[in-house]
């Protein structure tokens, strides 16, 4: 499952005030109270039911049973924590043995790269949008129903679309007879992993959703009901000191992490990046690296550079369940290194984590821990809903609206005027 440490333990003592009893009610107060407003819904999603999903694996079984290709067309939100989650569970036996592909960007390079080898016969076409009014989206979306001609009464059901209920995108589907899926208008794209977006492409991979779901269920659990309090802490923690640590890194531990440091750079910047109540311009910057690659990069900065970070490691205590060891060999000149001989490279990377966590520790930045079990999918599901929870509390203290993006909108807005003085 997933353990955290202290909250900045280097750092407890220093602001006992911060962390008494009645802030931290209060500020749960607050937490209850949006909750209960519906103003997301993410807070819901581990608890649905998910029929429809269901009923489209149901009825679909014979031709979902015959793909080999699975497109996604969709950006950001859309696209981002389906990725991440893949990413992370790719090694499981259950996977399917079913491309997943993201068409989210419109280089012309990349999508004659990402369509050369593409069948339709084979292949389930995803279309994610919440309005299908993306300009990016729904350009894709054109070019992939000329491109296999998917508006044919025998090739629909190669095509799926995931809206939110009463959308533009949802009406065509009705229109044209397309196989749909809808969301509450209330989820927000970068909050979404956790709904039909990201859970049917999951499900179609053969993951177990509902896993996931648990996961995700026992970090509410332990926040709302336990009243475990180290998400509070490190909300309060954060945005106190928001203008002494503005920047918040993310160091996670292996390569399979980045899709999901990808989904955490857009979920903290866009979440958080806003105008607050009174008008003053608020944010935590967020910074996602890999160890151990980026001790060799970014490092450097985190140790001698301004002290204006914090950093959290995120770490599996078992990254692979069939340990891959280092070979007992000693080379002429290079004997210095032979202390790692014979050690896993599971057990090296747990100790370069832990050796770099005292090192920055020692700079006296603040650091806190993040700690899987193993990658599975409980433990993935309590990681996103981990994190979607921290940026909802970090939301609530810097009284911005959280689950919005008005500066995105503006250049949507620019891109369309540009378009009618062509």
């Amino acid at each position: 499952m997933l353990h955290l440490s202290n909250t900045y333990q280097n750092f407890l003592h220093t602001q006992p005030s911060l962390f008494a009893k009645d802030n931290l009610d209060l500020f749960f107060q607050k937490v209850l109270i949006e909750r209960n407003s519906q103003l997301s819904g993410y807070y819901d999603l581990p608890f649905a039911k998910n029929d429809a999903i269901f009923a489209y694996l149901r009825e679909q079984e014979s031709f979902l049973d015959s793909i080999n290709n699975i497109i996604i067309i969709g950006i950001g939100g859309s696209s981002l924590g389906t990725k991440a989650i893949d990413s992370l569970l790719s090694h499981q036996t259950s996977r399917k043995k079913i491309k997943l592909r993201f068409i989210e960007h419109t280089d012309p390079i990349m999508i004659r790269k990402d369509m050369r080898r593409i069948k339709y016969e084979d292949t389930l076409f995803i279309v994610i949008s919440k309005s299908g009014l993306t300009i990016e989206t729904t350009s894709l979306f054109k070019y992939i129903l000329a491109r296999f001609s998917l508006l044919k009464s025998d090739r629909k059901h190669h095509l799926l679309t995931i809206t939110d209920e009463n959308s533009p995108l949802h009406k065509w589907s009705i229109k044209e007879n397309i196989n749909h899926i809808t969301i509450a208008p209330n989820i927000g794209g970068r909050f979404s992993v956790l709904s039909a977006i990201g859970l049917l492409p999951l499900a179609i991979l053969g993951y177990d959703i509902q896993a996931i779901l648990e996961g995700a269920a026992t970090i509410s659990h332990r926040f709302f009901h336990e009243r475990r309090d180290n998400i509070l802490k490190k909300a309060l923690f954060l945005t106190k000191n928001e203008n002494t640590y503005p920047i918040n890194v993310l160091f996670s531990y292996g390569s399979v992490f980045a899709h999901f440091n990808a989904w955490y750079v857009q979920l903290w910047g866009e979440s958080l990046g806003k105008l607050d109540v009174y008008e003053q311009k608020r944010g935590l910057t967020p910074i996602a690296l890999i160890g151990s690659i980026d001790q060799h990069s970014f490092l450097q900065l985190i140790m001698q550079g301004p002290a204006n970070k914090t950093v959290t490691f995120l770490s599996v205590e078992n990254l692979s369940q069939t340990p891959l060891y280092i070979p007992d060999i000693s080379l002429e000149g290079l004997e210095s290194t032979d202390f790692v001989n014979q050690t896993s490279f599971n057990q090296l990377l747990k100790l370069q984590c832990i050796s770099t966590k005292e090192s920055i520790i020692a700079q006296n930045v603040p650091v806190d821990s993040i700690t899987l079990d193993n990658l599975n999918e409980e433990s993935v599901g309590a990681l996103i809903f981990y994190y979607e929870l921290l940026t909802s509390c970090v939301g609530i203290l810097l009284q911005i609206d959280t689950y919005s993006q008005p500066g995105v909108e503006l250049g949507k807005k620019i891109l369309r005027e540009k378009f009618t003085h062509l």
